[in-house]
């Protein structure tokens, strides 16, 4: 069992930055992939950036949003800059692992990211 931790979520105004932190903790295997996942009212959820053997950012994000990890791969941190009202969103943090051929997934509460105009 793996548990996510998030914090850093809040309200900024359009073109201030935020950063995000999530900590993993319980069974986590060597291999995995962690990153973050947002979600806002009406819309599905869907990916921010990961990090794991390669890192992937969605389109809207490139170039203000940044995610790394700790040397030990259980605190993943996105820092978001120059925010937009579209990024309003719940965000949630996430971890990918495989055991053999069973996956795991396993998500964070949600932080709230709230962007004024």
């Amino acid at each position: 069992q793996v548990q996510l931790v998030e914090s850093g979520g809040g309200l900024v105004q359009a073109g201030g930055s935020l950063r995000l932190s999530c900590t993993a903790s319980g069974s986590i295997f060597t291999i995995h992939t962690m990153g973050w996942y947002r979600q806002a009212p009406g819309k599905q959820r869907e990916l921010v950036a990961t990090m794991g053997d390669s890192t992937n950012y969605a389109d809207s994000v490139k170039g203000r949003f940044t995610i790394s990890r700790d040397n030990a791969k259980t605190t993943v941190v996105l820092q978001m800059n120059s925010l937009k009202p579209e990024d309003t969103a719940v965000y949630y943090c996430n971890l990918d692992q495989k055991r053999g051929a069973v996956g795991y997934d396993y998500w964070g509460q949600g932080t709230q990211v709230t962007v004024s105009s």
